[in-house]
């Protein structure tokens, strides 16, 4: 019996050593993430002359930006409510919108100058504009510098692991794989069916024409485009038409309306392991998502079987034959899948919602500026033809789209204004230096393309203005600094869809310009807003006649 007593004793003591040595180390866990590591940042930055708001404990910089972000909101809702009679606005601010995205990091530059941190709970940040340390981050073409660790869990029933939020070898390995499908000569093999997908949508604008009273139709032209965009995507990398890729597309666009908070980008506390409603809606979402590509990926494995040769090499037999010979993934089924899926979704996303977004804000601005829309129209002509204007297909091909030099002009120029991406941002895996700066690891790096686009010291007086000229003499000659022109972000990490969407770009706005003219809708309100990207609130409502 006392054997037995001194046994269950031993067995307690021990029980309460490993909850005592576990609740130990959380604890210390705890003050390292909490308290230690954030204090060896800020302490790294403050010794080179940093500053910034200051930080509360535990919640740093959060209580100033949910203020801000509070007053941006009672700012635009009054402003919607002065313009509700819906007249058509006759002078667009191309910079006033940019004052209620982000609105801290507007504040805080007024405040503390072109660099400066700030704090998220444990998250600490590094915002940086100059143009010559852009050129830094530029350069960097490093495996330590990438995308921030807490937002590829943030996003990750989005895009999972793939291509866009993937770090180190992972992202590497998968760089390989899909970077080549978007060369110059694969694009060029794609240019036949971006036209075809184009000229299909043009028929379908020429029938509500018909159908229109006088001619003149008020269409909400992104939600076409969108369609038009995720067709080219589906048929361009996975060999299926918009019809089967349609319920892909639409859930992942509910999913982004779900999850676009700026609080979900600079990692604000949020619930989101909580079975909220909101949860509750995206986890059920990624289920049916993942659900869908897998039913494309089955139906391709056995086409593939039946050996009938109709897709050829597109970017989803690539992704398979990956999977199917890297020993790594072929170690577990679950990680095959997650791989296949992972990329599909961030392909799927990325390759349709961007572009078509490009494209509405290009259309807006040519609507807004006839002269221009004009002059690119008569470019058209002069170089093509007035016969290739209002064919079934123009056969369009690369060396036709090259003498587009007006065309070019205004796409930068309007990617310039209104880039769907509205922020670049980086993780330090290690400690790196940025010309005489030393960035501590762990800090995330945030620039704002709208501040870089419109910095006047580099863009001149006109920054706030639409001049597609300034591009007269292509990037390098628009600006004193070109690299602070960051579209398609930069570095390594630059878009690998970057040339598949500048021509898909091209094509799109060529077929559309040279067939109608588009002018303002008096319904239409000018008020751009971040939902992960930059889009129209209340869409994109242009009238639109034949030419």
């Amino acid at each position: 019996m006392m054997m037995m007593m001194m046994m269950m004793m031993m067995v307690c003591w021990w029980s309460l050593m490993v909850v005592t040595g576990v609740l130990l180390f959380r604890l210390i866990q705890v003050y390292e993430t909490v308290w230690k590591k954030p204090k060896r940042i800020r302490s790294t930055l403050s010794k080179q002359g940093i500053g910034g708001p200051t930080p509360a404990f535990l919640y740093g910089n959060v209580k100033e930006i949910q203020n801000m972000e509070s007053e941006s909101v009672l700012m635009v809702n009054k402003s919607e409510d002065e313009d509700e009679d819906g007249k058509t606005i006759q002078a667009i601010s191309h910079h006033h919108w940019v004052r209620s995205t982000f609105p801290y990091l507007q504040r805080w530059t007024f405040d503390y100058g072109p660099m400066y941190m700030f704090s998220t709970g444990s998250q600490q940040h590094l915002y940086l504009s100059q143009p010559e340390l852009i050129k830094e981050l530029k350069l960097h073409k490093s495996l330590e510098l990438g995308k921030p660790s807490y937002l590829s869990k943030a996003l990750e029933p989005m895009l999972g692991n793939g291509i866009i939020k993937a770090n180190g070898h992972q992202w590497a390995h998968q760089r390989r794989l899909i970077a080549p499908e978007f060369f110059l000569h694969k694009v060029k093999g794609m240019i036949g069916l971006m036209e075809e997908c184009t000229m299909a949508m043009v028929k379908t604008w020429e029938i509500r024409l018909i159908e229109s009273q006088g001619g003149v139709a008020d269409l909400m032209i992104d939600q076409d485009l969108r369609s038009l965009s995720a067709d080219i995507i589906s048929r361009a990398c996975f060999g299926s038409s918009y019809s089967q890729g349609k319920n892909i597309f639409a859930k992942l666009r509910v999913m982004q309306e779900a999850m676009s908070k700026p609080s979900l980008l600079f990692g604000l506390p949020n619930l989101k392991f909580l079975p909220t409603k909101s949860n509750r809606e995206i986890w059920r979402l990624k289920r049916e998502v993942e659900e869908l590509i897998l039913k494309v990926v089955k139906d391709r494995q056995e086409e593939s079987q039946k050996d009938t040769g109709i897709y050829g090499k597109d970017l989803l037999e690539m992704i398979l034959e990956s999977a199917a010979t890297d020993t790594e993934l072929q170690k577990s089924t679950h990680d095959t899948h997650r791989f296949i899926v992972d990329n599909c979704k961030n392909i799927y996303f990325a390759g349709y919602e961007t572009t078509a977004l490009a494209a509405s804000w290009t259309l807006m601005l040519l609507a807004l500026y006839p002269e221009w829309q004009q002059r690119v129209r008569a470019e058209i002509v002069h170089n093509w033809g007035d016969k290739n204007l209002h064919q079934t297909s123009a056969s369009i091909d690369l060396d036709k789209l090259r003498q587009l030099k007006t065309l070019t002009m205004v796409i930068q120029e309007s990617l310039r204004l209104y880039a769907p991406s509205l922020v670049v941002a980086r993780e330090a895996f290690a400690d790196i230096k940025l010309g005489n700066l030393v960035v501590p690891k762990g800090i995330h790096i945030w620039n704002s393309i709208p501040a870089l686009h419109r910095d006047p010291e580099n863009w001149g007086s006109d920054a706030n203005e639409f001049k597609p000229d300034r591009f007269a003499g292509g990037i390098s000659e628009a600006c004193k600094y070109p690299q602070a022109y960051v579209p398609f972000g930069y570095g390594s990490r630059l878009c690998v869809g970057q040339t598949f969407a500048l021509i898909e770009l091209k094509i799109i706005l060529s077929i559309l310009v040279s067939n109608f003219s588009f002018s303002l809708s008096p319904k239409y309100r000018h008020s751009p807003v971040y939902k992960m990207l930059l889009m129209p609130q209340h869409g994109m409502r242009l009238l639109v006649k034949k030419v």
